[in-house]
Formats: C-alpha cells, sequence, structure tokens
C-alpha cells in the first residue's frame, strides 16, 4: 500500500520531512533509538565480590524476511510490508520429560522366540495320567482334574523316550551266550519287537547261529515261517551283489510285525559255514537300510563268524541264567572279550539274566546278581515268565507286566550305548 504524505503545518515548516512508508521501518526506527543490550554473562566477566547474579540473557528475535520495496505513483520509492518468517517450534522445557510412544515400547522390546520358547504364547499342558488313582480320576471328571501322570508312568515315558532316540548311523548290537538255553534267543525277539514298538524306524535282527538257530521261528511262530517262502541267510548271500535297494531285500527278509528279520540256516551241513567275512557282507548291506540291528549269536565265541561279528558290533548283549554256572560262564565270557582286544566291548556289555526255569529257592539271586554287576554297564534281570520259557512263539502281548518291563529296560540300555 502507497504511503501517504501527511499534510504540512504551519509549525513544522522549516523542519525536514520524515517519510514512513511503513510500520516495519517505524519498528525499525524505535529499535534503533534503544540502548544496545548489556553483553551476556557468558562474555562479561562477573566479579566474585559481586553478590547480583546476572540475568539469563533473552533469545535474538527472529529477523524479518526481506521483501523487495516497489516504486508509488508519485515516484517515491516505498517498501513493502515485511512478512515475518515462520515461527520456529518452541524448545521443550529441560524439566518436562518426554514419554515413549507406543511404537518406540515395541520397537526397543526383545523379540520374543517363537521356536524355542513356545511356553511363552501357549500354556503347557500336562500329560494325561493313564491307569491307577490319578487315570481313573481323570476319566471321572472329563479330564477337569489332571493330577499328571504318577512315578511309574513317569519312568515309563522315559523309557520310551531312551528306546526311541533318534540315530545318526547304523548301530549293531550283537546277543551271545557261553550256553544255549538260557534265553538268548527270546532275548533277541523281546527286545526287537520292543525296539519296533516304540522307534520311528523299523529295527532288522539277523540269525547268524551257526547251530540251525529258530530267531524267526521265535518271532513269528513255527507254522506261519514253514507256510511262509523259508529264505535263509544261505539265499540271501547268494545274490547279495543284485540287491541295491529296500524291495529287493525285502525278498531274502521275514516280519513280525515292524520287526524284520533275516533266518538262519537251518541245514547242519550248511549253517556252520558263514565267515567272518560274509557276515561283514551283509552287515555293510544291511547297514544302508536300518539303523538298529541286532545278531543273534548262537552259543560260543570261537566259532567262524563270530570274529566279524565281533569287530562289528557296537555293544553286546550277554545272555546269562539264575545259576551259579551260568553266572560263572558270563563272567568268563567278559574276560575272554577284554584279553582278545574286545576290552571296550565288555566295558560296555549288557548283562541279562533270564530267570527261565524258575529255579530253586536255595539259589542266591542277589549274589549271582552282585557277582556280575561290577564287571559290565548295566545288569537286568528278566523274572521268569510263562511267554519265554515255553521255547515257542514270543509274543509282547501275552508277556507279564514285568517281563515287558525288563525288555524295555534293556532296549533303552542298548540305545544308550550307541555313541
Amino acid at each position: 500500500m502507497p504511503a501517504v504524505t501527511p499534510p504540512s503545518n504551519s509549525s513544522d515548516a522549516g523542519k525536514p520531512v520524515t517519510r514512513r512508508s511503513s510500520w516495519a521501518e517505524a519498528a525499525a526506527a524505535a529499535d534503533a533509538t534503544k540502548p544496545s543490550r548489556a553483553p551476556s554473562a557468558a562474555a562479561a566477566p562477573v566479579s566474585p565480590s559481586s553478590s547480583m547474579t546476572p540475568a539469563p540473557a533473552r533469545p535474538a528475535a527472529a529477523p524479518m524476511a526481506a521483501v523487495p520495496s516497489a516504486a508509488s505513483s508519485s515516484g517515491e520509492v516505498v517498501a513493502e510490508a515485511a512478512v515475518p518468517p515462520p515461527a520456529a517450534p518452541a524448545e521443550t522445557p529441560s524439566f518436562r520429560r518426554s514419554r515413549p510412544t507406543v511404537a518406540d515400547t515395541i520397537a526397543e522390546a526383545p523379540m520374543p522366540d517363537f521356536i524355542s520358547s513356545p511356553g511363552l504364547f501357549v500354556k503347557e499342558q500336562k500329560p494325561r495320567p493313564v491307569g491307577g488313582f490319578r487315570g481313573a480320576l481323570y476319566n471321572l471328571t472329563g479330564g477337569a482334574w489332571n493330577l499328571g501322570p504318577g512315578p511309574k508312568q513317569r519312568q515309563e515315558d522315559e523309557l520310551a523316550r531312551r528306546i526311541s532316540r533318534q540315530l545318526q548311523g547304523s548301530y549293531n548290537t550283537a546277543v551271545l551266550s557261553l550256553k544255549g538255553g538260557i534265553g538268548k534267543t527270546s532275548t533277541t525277539v523281546g527286545v526287537g519287537l520292543t525296539l519296533a514298538e516304540y522307534r520311528g524306524d523299523a529295527p532288522c535282527a539277523i540269525d547268524a547261529n551257526p547251530d540251525s538257530g529258530d530267531l524267526v521261528e521265535r518271532a513269528l511262530g513255527e507254522g506261519i515261517y514253514q507256510q511262509s517262502s523259508p529264505r535263509t541267510i544261505s539265499d540271501l548271500l547268494e545274490n547279495i551283489d543284485s540287491i541295491d535297494s529296500l524291495t529287493s531285500l525285502a525278498r531274502y527278509m521275514h516280519h513280525a510285525g515292524r520287526l524284520h528279520l533275516i533266518a538262519g540256516e537251518q541245514d547242519p551241513e550248511v549253517s556252520d559255514s558263514l565267515t567272518a567275512e560274509e557276515y561283514r557282507r551283509i552287515r555293510k548291506l544291511i547297514s544302508s537300510y536300518y539303523s538298529v540291528v541286532l545278531t543273534d549269536c548262537g552259543t560260543g565265541v570261537t566259532h567262524n563268524a563270530m570274529s566279524g561279528i565281533l569287530q562289528s558290533a557296537d555293544n553286546l548283549v550277554i545272555a546269562a541264567g539264575y545259576a551259579v554256572s551260568g553266572a560263572k560262564r558270563a563272567r568268563s565270557t567278559l574276560h575272554w572279550l577284554a584279553s582278545h582286544g574286545y576290552e571296550d566291548l565288555a566295558r560296555n556289555a549288557i548283562v541279562v539274566i533270564t530267570d527261565k526255569d524258575e529255579v530253586s529257592s536255595r539259589v542266591d539271586k542277589d549274589a549271582i546278581e552282585e557277582h556280575l554287576a561290577g564287571i559290565c554297564r548295566e545288569l537286568i534281570a528278566v523274572p521268569h515268565d510263562r511267554g519265554v520259557a515255553d521255547g515257542d512263539l514270543v509274543t509282547l502281548d501275552v508277556l507279564k507286566p514285568e517281563t515287558r518291563r525288563a525288555y524295555k529296560e534293556i532296549a533303552a540300555a542298548i540305545v544308550d550305548g550307541y555313541r
């Protein structure tokens, strides 16, 4: 807007005319007439004797934005009204504490691990009790009252966990004894069926008994075995070079549920001809398809295939009976192994004492167990059971709970020895 010059009065004659072009110039002129401010406290030293504290300096005023001037119609230069720049945001007072936002809190919080710590997000559920008072209470209340499993069930669950442990590679356990008829083959079948029940992969059992072994008959029943194609370990050896898959290998095997078996040779003239090298070839083939292998070695430790079996064994199960002679034979077996280069196998052996014939009460079972316990890794007793003592078909369904529990302990000890 052009400036307007007021009419001159007579009293103002001879005085220079002051041109006021805008309020900005008037403000600048007023500022020019003000005395300059005292130096700041930081610049001016303060005398120690002074009791007055200098007042804090005021913040400097923001400069006005410069606007180019415009010429009026009368030729006078008139300055346009200066537009002040946008005010700077006020600084946050030092005494005011800023509160973090929700986004800041989430960003600074550690990220939870959904994989290793699922319990942070899902409430852990107690295992369901089975049997006994706890199981009855659970069933009666429809699961509303869950006291969890009792000590016995927890022990059973721990055995199942040990048996089902995942393995990297293939392992072989040899089952042997110095005397026949003391539960060697029945232990192989019972433990093999137990492994098949709890493990995710099917185990394999090999009958390497040179004396017409009956491993498959004890697992299937003699009638069923005779009705099936009675292929034996000798047939497998004749065609071993042509077997390149589990499907082709299955033609030479028998199946008792999930337990896969290779039958021993029944012809006495041929059964003793299995050599250590032939057994190693079979073991190499089986190791490509099975992670757990049980080998029924027969009686004695000096027959032809025994050196190949011991050299490829990862641990041993030595069968013994509740008799003084049986305990002495088991101890002699361990000493023979230790003195013939198999000290590790002897030290980590599992001695299984089977009460097959329900021995007389005059036999001190505790003394026999104590006699053998100090020279092996573990000693496990299998109680007397008609399902094992009859020498016929071995099935887990007809065994006593104590017998099944003993086979679980043996299976868990075997898998524990696979390192």
